[in-house]
Order: structure tokens, then sequence, then C-alpha cells
């Protein structure tokens, strides 16, 4: 193993899930052991760790098809034990949560290149089967099926972590993976070009925010739809209008706006609605459903309108690269809410799960 002049500690600060339930599950260490990389693996220095949606489902266990509630954060009393992730697969615990990791690389494990030494690295929220990359259903989640960011040194391989040479902080770097990458792939799957008007439902929030940025980026026309009180946060992203997070009636806010794409990561009652605004031939991509998981379709409104429906979860290997090549370039922004010590986890993601925020809350190790 190769490893930098100074020293690496035996143990660490990390806060570990002990179980699925509510945020006394989270525990913080003082002297966690720290981890040793195997081959083709980095060690990283973790400078910051996002928070994200997919932390608290996996804690809380909201993924269990048992539980058809919003997304609150709570301990569910009637969890699945057969499916309580996101890939439907039980997990091992102790876990290091945290899929958000922004670091530097300090050693190296067999098969590493020594060009990574020193370099600040993001990883990639998916970590694959690197004899079958590109199979998604061999791929581990960072931070649910393998240890995370929530500590002061993560590990992760080499193919699965991101160089970016930027003068942003690491907090503001810790604001991108999951948000960004999640946002950028259900573009990627919904096809959205100059051509189109994307309605963006919760774009206060880090995927939301990052589906207005990127959206427009792409030459879209971009209606977000966010509280009032939020109203001048969610300007600052660019988008074309915003609508209150809920109109009365939806069809007369958007006037003579024609809505080609839906981008959700809400769902809730209100779902319906967003569906019933999509015009003929449109697309509706989801890759969340902090409102609600369980929501009526009446098929016609499919078929008779010939809609396109994609759900958006595992991103193409190259998404986290062309999300790194925008941050470089500077052609998308941070929206960094708040950061607190790691040791208090248990306030951070309970100001998440509030979501009186805009953009995303990070953690310093």
């Amino acid at each position: 193993m190769s490893t930098p002049d100074t020293p690496i500690p035996d143990t660490m600060q990390a806060m570990v899930l002990t179980g699925h339930g509510d945020l006394d599950k989270l525990v913080f260490h003082r002297d966690w052991p720290t981890p040793q990389p195997g081959p083709n693996e980095v060690l990283i220095r973790v400078g910051a760790c996002g928070l994200n949606n997919t932390d608290v489902n996996t804690r809380s266990g909201w993924y269990s098809k048992t539980v058809d509630a919003a997304t609150t954060g709570a301990a569910y009393d009637a969890v699945g034990e057969d499916d309580p992730s996101w890939g439907g697969r039980p997990l091992s615990f102790p876990r290091i949560q945290g899929a958000d990791a922004v670091g530097r690389v300090v050693a190296l494990g067999p098969g590493a290149p020594e060009a990574l030494m020193g370099q600040r690295v993001i990883v990639d929220g998916w970590q694959r089967d690197w004899s079958e990359p590109d199979n998604t259903s061999g791929v581990r989640y960072f931070g649910s099926e393998m240890d995370g960011g929530f500590a002061q040194y993560t590990k992760a391989d080499h193919r699965g972590v991101a160089v970016v040479n930027s003068p942003l902080g690491d907090a503001e770097l810790a604001t991108f993976q999951c948000s960004y990458t999640t946002a950028e792939g259900m573009l990627v799957r919904a096809d959205v070009g100059a051509d189109d008007t994307v309605l963006v439902p919760g774009a206060s929030g880090g995927v939301g925010g990052a589906l207005v940025q990127l959206a427009r980026r792409r030459g879209a026309r971009v209606i977000a739809m966010a509280s009032p009180a939020k109203h001048d946060a969610v300007a600052a992203l660019g988008p074309d209008r915003i609508l209150p997070r809920a109109p009365e009636d939806l069809r007369a806010a958007l006037g003579d706006d024609a809505v080609t794409v839906v981008a959700d990561v809400v769902g809730g009652p209100d779902w319906p609605r967003l569906i019933d605004v999509l015009e003929r031939g449109g697309r509706y991509t989801c890759s969340g459903a902090i409102a609600g998981p369980v929501v009526p379709l009446d098929l016609r409104t499919l078929y008779l309108r010939d809609l396109t429906f994609t759900g958006s979860t595992v991103i193409a290997r190259h998404v986290l690269r062309d999300v790194v090549g925008y941050i470089e370039r500077g052609e998308i922004t941070p929206v960094l809410a708040a950061t607190y010590p790691l040791c208090d986890l248990h306030a951070a993601q309970s100001a998440f799960i509030d979501k009186r925020h805009t953009g995303n809350i990070v953690v310093i190790p």
C-alpha cells in the first residue's frame, strides 16, 4: 500500500448506522477503525459529505414496499426486512452512510494509479462491478451496500472516483454528487433538449434545484415549482418561470406554456395534476417520491396521449464525469444551504428533513 508522508491514524471519527429506525440509530464514534484500501482502491481523507434523501430513506426503512407514506425521516412501524434498501435487498450493519463524499486521496491499494495520490476527488455514488461495469444489477450504492463518507476517511475503487480541479471548497463540491448526477441522469433518460419546456416540482430541493440548472444548461425552458417563501432563492437558479408548489389549477397557472417534460422527485397527492398537463407525446421522468410513493394513474391518460414514463436510479457511467466537467467550466453553481460538524449529523439530518432550506446541507468531519 502506498501512503503519504503524513501518518494515517489507526482510528477515526465516524457516524455509524446501527440499524433501521429513527435518528438514535446513528451513533457517533471517535475511535472507529480507519479503513484500509484493498486492490484497486484508494483511501480518501474526507473533506466534506453532503446529505441526501437516500441516506434518510435507508436509515428509516422507507424503501420497503410495506411503507406507503411520504418521506419523513422518522422510523416506520412496518418495515419489511427483505426489501428495506434502494436495491430491494437487506443491508448489513453497522454501516457508515454518506454518499456525497469529497476529499483527498491519501493512500493507494495495489493496482491503484500513483497519479491519484494527493488528488481531490468526488466519489461516484454508484460503485460498479468492474468485471461488468455496465451491468446495473451489479452496482452498489456508496454509503448503503458499502461504507460511505460520514467519517474522517473512506475508501473506493479508483475507477469509481473522479478527480476535480476547481476553486470551490470541499463543502461546495459536496453538494453536487447525488443531486446533480441524479438530475442529469433524469434529463438523459428523458432526452431533454432545447425544444423542451420542463416542469420541475420541488425546485427548492437539492435535486430540484439541480434540475433547474441542468435543464437550462441544455437550452430548455424551465418552469420551477416551489413554496412562495423560497421563490427568491429558486429565482437565483435561473428558471424562466416560478409557480407555487401546488397551484389549485395547474393548467391555468401554466397559461400558454406547453409542458413537454415533467422531471419529478415529489410524487404524492398532486401527482395526477402533473401528468394531466403534459402535452401529447410528453415525457415524465422520476427519481423520487418525497411526498408519497403510491399515486393513482388513469391508463387512458398514458396511452391516449402517447406519453413516455421513465424511472431513473442507476446512472450511466459518463454522468459523473460530465457533471465534473460542468463544475470545472463553471456551468453550474453549488447551492450550499448550511454546514454542520459530523458529530452534529442528527441536527443536520433533522434540518434536511424539515425542508425549510434551499439547496444542500453538508457535514464536515
